[in-house]
């Protein structure tokens, strides 16, 4: 950590707007007075861009009005201007085709509100999961003083006497109804009691994940990625980052200074630890090439291969993020690596403290809820990178989520041309496949589907399901849920729509899956792959125009962080050109 503050007082960023006496000053600090601001607050304090991702169609960021007044109110305490500024909000439950699709063009639209207007720090309000990355993305490209404040979890769902995790639960039941063993009407009750107040899911899903990435790196308060979305504390830590911007801005603390390689490394080793989504991995690396720090899927199998999973929540356990959080929360798991030499202790955080002094004397109030490593849910949790003919770049898989037994597993290909394909045979008693096979999607990849929806852990067939059968192997160019479980390859790369050897799967083809020796192979001759890969042509969904266009023609593969190619790299934050 060698981290120098820059000297204060200093003229800043937004005094090219707002200071002196020119006509366009005036002009920008007159339309401003209309809302009935002091003349004082114009005279150099930090302006503070409070980044709102708060919508009605984005339920898990339903609550962060409320967030953001409490989070004015510190600005005002320690002297700074808040403003707020709605930014563009990605819901993954509304957005279709996914949310994916639109994380990168969130991040530019965020990126450009930021570059744009007169803010000297921002704090970046968000939830679902595709707003911290997306947030996050942006503060690192304009590389202007930022915080995270994450909208928290919902309470844990009960139901029928047992836990309920939202999205876990979703796909556990829907599994129960096809099977056989829960009724409709049970479903629908069951509905009631997945959601039961505001926040994002109560399970260790994407959104929690991105929580605890953001806090891993440094980019967040100390403990705040599990506070409960409705529990007070939450407004505490929003009003207590308020505070902590205004002083970041002064000293001129920047998502560079903190967005460090160790950085990445311990959130890596957190997300191993946590048994967080596989979703961070495509997070993550898109975040690093924005920063410019080179993150690989190497990085991400050398950092997490060997950490145990220690955090016992769904969907690798039993627990949910209430009581992650009553047992002491991120800060607890944080000091179990570096008492284990597994973390960057020096690595900066937002508060100007380093991530060991932040987390040293964390308590453990619930060590079966957080476990010691000698009774962890699973010795080597992290993502497993695997490689062969079959992902030459890379695809992944979740260790923590996946079925021991299927770990290393050969089987014949039952394949699904794209999602449509799926869904019109899946429940075709006539299908020709049983809980040997492995099941095959493709083209759903980053420029497939488009964007690389969560459809990767597919439903079972019910014929195998009735046999009492949970888990098959699943390989997809696809993405899951973080709430989401089971044996499932995703993010194989290069994608179907790239033409990658996924493309050119058949029917009945055999498949060699080998999670420890990180292998993922293709049983046939190098001669008869490269004869498929010479036939094949392009049979996703091809867009004519919009956004849809832009995304097909400049998304990166999953193996780089599915960012679109021509925003990479810091760019710092100069300020626009005049416009009068």
């Amino acid at each position: 950590m060698s981290f120098k503050p820059a000297p204060w007082p200093r003229k800043l960023r937004s005094q090219h707007w707002y200071g002196g006496n020119t006509r366009d000053a005036i002009y920008h600090r007159g339309w401003m007075k209309n809302q009935g601001y002091p003349p004082d607050l114009f005279d150099g304090r930090p302006v503070i861009g409070i980044l709102n991702t708060w919508s009605d169609l984005t339920p898990c960021n339903g609550h962060l009005r409320e967030l953001a007044e409490k989070v004015k109110a510190g600005v005002w305490e320690a002297g700074g201007f808040p403003v707020e500024v709605p930014v563009f909000s990605a819901s993954e439950n509304t957005f279709r085709p996914t949310a994916m699709m639109f994380r990168n063009l969130a991040a530019l639209s965020i990126e450009e509100t930021m570059r744009a207007q007169p803010i000297d720090g921002a704090v970046l309000l968000v939830g679902c999961d595709k707003t911290t990355p997306s947030l996050l993305m942006a503060a690192a490209s304009t590389n202007i003083p930022s915080i995270v404040v994450s909208g928290g979890p919902m309470l844990n769902g009960w139901f029928q006497g047992e836990r309920v995790g939202s999205g876990t639960h979703l796909w556990k039941f829907s599994e129960a109804v096809r099977a056989g063993r829960l009724t409709q009407n049970e479903f629908l009750e069951a509905e009631q009691s997945m959601c039961r107040s505001s926040g994002t899911c109560n399970t260790m899903g994407t959104a929690s994940t991105m929580a605890s990435m953001a806090e891993a790196l440094g980019m967040a308060l100390s403990g705040n990625a599990a506070i409960p979305a409705v529990d007070s504390r939450r407004r505490v830590m929003a009003q207590m980052t308020g505070r902590r911007i205004v002083q970041m801005v002064k000293d001129d603390l920047k998502p560079s200074d903190i967005l460090t390689r160790q950085a990445f490394e311990n959130a890596i080793r957190i997300n191993g630890a946590i048994g967080g989504s596989t979703n961070a991995v495509i997070h993550l690396l898109a975040l690093a090439g924005r920063i410019e720090v080179d993150l690989t899927l190497e990085d991400w199998d050398r950092c997490g291969r060997d950490i145990a999973t220690i955090v016992n929540l769904m969907p690798s356990g039993k627990y949910l993020m209430e009581e992650f959080f009553y047992a002491g929360g991120l800060p607890v798991v944080l000091k179990s690596l570096g008492e284990g030499g597994l973390l960057h202790k020096e690595a900066l955080t937002v508060s100007g403290r380093s991530i060991w002094d932040e987390v040293k004397d964390a308590v453990n109030h619930n060590p079966d809820v957080i476990r010691p490593v000698d009774k962890a849910l699973t010795s080597q949790g992290g993502i497993a990178v695997l490689r062969g003919n079959l992902a030459p770049r890379g695809a992944v898989l979740k260790p923590s989520a996946a079925s021991p037994e299927l770990m290393r597993h050969r089987g014949r290909a039952v394949v699904f041309e794209d999602i449509d394909d799926y869904k019109a045979r899946i429940n075709d008693e006539s299908l020709d496949v049983d809980e040997h096979c492995i099941m095959v999607l493709k083209n759903c990849g980053p420029r497939g589907y488009p964007g690389m929806a969560e459809v990767g852990n597919m439903g079972l067939p019910p014929k195998v399901l009735r046999k009492g059968i949970t888990d098959m192997v699943r390989i997809s160019d696809a993405r899951m849920s973080g709430t989401a479980y089971g044996t499932v390859v995703l993010h194989v790369s290069p994608e179907a729509a790239a033409g990658g050897p996924l493309a050119v799967v058949r029917e009945g083809d055999m498949i060699e899956l080998d999670v420890p020796g990180r292998r993922l192979n293709l049983e046939i001759s190098d001669e008869e792959l490269a004869a498929r890969l010479a036939q094949w042509q392009p049979a996703h969904e091809q867009a004519a125009s919009g956004y849809a266009w832009l995304h097909q023609q400049h998304v990166q593969g999953a193996d780089q962080g599915a960012d679109l190619d021509f925003l990479k790299g810091c760019r710092g934050n100069p300020v626009p050109k005049e416009s009068h």
